[in-house]
């Protein structure tokens, strides 16, 4: 089981890495602009990832949330976003590398954003994580459209796969 979730650990950083790399080739402009979306921005929908990210590798962690709200927005600037995606990406990788089958399994009692308990598998959560993930990332690759790029990266798990072999 392990092995499975550090493939999505891999998978998750390699297509947040292509996200990014489009992001940039529009500009700051583009990249900020109130669009409509959910999270207003591109870089809005780029940063509620990370943040939601962030929550629940704390409550993996057993720590105190760095966040109060999902539209946090830590940082405006692009690059300081994009290193504390990085560093997001090799701590959730290094989380799960240190976990035995076992403890994948296990419940983690928790606290959601209104205080209230929770009590979910890890191996439900490190899913959960990586499919929240990859549904906004839909939407940013959608949004690259809707800003210009005429073909934004192809983010499906086959095109990673290819980029292995």
């Amino acid at each position: 089981m392990r092995d499975h979730f550090l493939q999505l650990a891999d998978y998750n950083a390699w297509a947040n890495r292509r996200i990014y790399d489009a992001a940039r080739e529009i500009g700051a402009e583009a990249r900020t602009r109130d669009i409509g979306a959910y999270f207003g921005s591109l870089q809005g929908t780029m940063t509620h990832i990370l943040v939601a990210d962030h929550l629940w590798m704390a409550r993996l962690l057993a720590q105190p949330a760095p966040h109060a709200r999902l539209d946090e927005t830590p940082t405006d600037d692009f690059e300081t976003l994009w290193t504390a995606r990085r560093d997001q990406d090799a701590a959730t990788y290094a989380f799960i590398a240190e976990l035995d089958d076992a403890a994948i399994a296990a419940d983690l009692d928790y606290r959601d954003m209104s205080e209230m308990p929770r009590r979910l598998p890890r191996r439900i959560i490190l899913t959960h994580m990586f499919n929240h993930a990859t549904h906004h990332r839909g939407q940013a690759h959608h949004q690259l459209t809707q800003l210009g790029l005429a073909e934004p990266p192809p983010l499906d798990l086959p095109y990673f796969v290819l980029d292995l072999v």
